[in-house]
């Protein structure tokens, strides 16, 4: 596996990383595609990476600190006499990234939502990453043809429950005579679209999805067996399925009790600690990456679980369009998670070593370590 867009700057593909690197009584596998690298145990003298990236049952822990490691072991040791280099804090990690570990985002998968302007006449935009495939695509194909269709154009946000999400769409929705009709040919889809079957390489067997694992047998995450990243998302998983994950700024499809999941028209933002009880309950499509602080700083509604009980309450939505129908919408790129650039930023967030702190953690949840995303200057 390479790094994508990698090369530069004599940075190693992590293949030839891995090459230089055995840990004893552990055994590589080779898995193929390009998602961020998994690992199970943690070499000697490393940190674990866990709650949230950790293990349980097949046991399998995020790829940073395997990269760290593998680039620690390829590396050669420094001389004795050499000045330590500086310890850098995630932010100055991310701002140093070469161009070339960057990933650029579609403009065609990309949701943006215009509200209406605030008390001040300032305008509020928010920019939402829509998953890649394979995940969730029958409800994201649903939202395409919502936003094609200018269907929320006129709706509103209607809950804002403190803590835990910001949710729109048409505040009459759950009132049969009152609600606007849908246009067609939005897909019903099925319960089983929550989960990936055979995203990644499990015991019995190889594939080509992710890059490398290594086995371990002990349990850290109490949701999930593995955390990973995919196409700068992040994802769980357990015994060869995946599936994406509720995080601070995740978008999820709204829904009424099983069997219903959701069209997508009735969408939420997390806006408060990740409610990761919800993975495979509920259908997470994409993440806000530009404009939260235009939803996380609402007023908290009035009502039941956080629904406003006024329509004066509520923050009237002007439009929302598939970025590439937006003329004015800047571009956007995010840290490629294959990067050796990620590797060294996930490791920082999980073992701080900068001057502010005292005790690194030794761990991090999978939702605190966010994707950078900028924009292209």
């Amino acid at each position: 596996m390479n790094l994508e867009n990698g090369g530069a700057g004599g940075i190693r593909t992590l293949d030839e990383l891995l090459a230089h690197t055995h840990f004893p009584g552990e055994r590589l596998r080779p898995l193929g595609h390009r998602s961020a690298l998994l690992w199970k145990a943690a070499p000697s003298g490393m940190s674990w990476l866990s709650q949230g990236v950790g293990s349980c049952n097949d046991g399998q822990m995020s790829f940073f600190s395997l990269i760290a490691a593998a680039a620690a072991a390829a590396s050669p040791a420094p001389a004795a006499a050499a000045k330590a280099e500086p310890v850098l804090a995630p932010s100055e990690i991310v701002a140093g990234a070469p161009a070339s570990d960057w990933s650029a985002i579609a403009a065609s998968d990309v949701l943006v939502m215009d509200l209406a302007p605030d008390a001040a006449q300032r305008p509020r935009r928010v920019v939402i990453q829509l998953l890649p495939a394979p995940f969730s695509q029958g409800w994201i194909g649903n939202i395409r043809k919502l936003a094609g269709a200018h269907w929320w154009d006129g709706t509103s946000i209607n809950r804002a429950q403190d803590n835990y999400v910001v949710q729109w769409g048409d505040a009459d929705g759950e009132d049969k005579a009152k609600a606007m009709a849908s246009p067609g040919g939005l897909a019903v889809v099925p319960q089983s679209e929550y989960v990936t079957p055979n995203f990644y390489g499990n015991d019995g067997g190889v594939d080509d999805h992710i890059g490398f694992a290594i086995e371990r047998k002990t349990s850290r995450d109490p949701y999930a067996a593995t955390g990973m990243f995919h196409g700068g998302f992040p994802v769980a998983g357990a015994k060869g399925s995946a599936w994406p994950v509720h995080c601070y700024g995740s978008v999820g499809v709204g829904r009424n009790e099983p069997p219903d999941t959701g069209t997508g028209a009735e969408l939420y933002a997390v806006i408060g600690h990740a409610p990761r009880q919800l993975d495979r309950n509920i259908a997470v499509v994409g993440r806000v990456i530009e404009g939260m602080e235009h939803l996380s700083t609402l007023p908290r509604g009035t009502g039941d679980i956080g629904f406003y009980k006024t329509p004066e309450e509520r923050t009237p939505i002007r439009s929302i369009r598939i970025g590439s129908d937006v003329a004015d919408l800047p571009r956007f790129e995010y840290l490629n998670t294959e990067s050796a650039s990620f590797a060294r930023y996930a490791d920082a967030r999980a073992n701080r070593r900068d001057a502010f702190y005292i005790q690194p953690a030794g761990g991090v949840d999978i939702c605190n370590v966010p994707v950078p995303v900028r924009r292209v200057k």
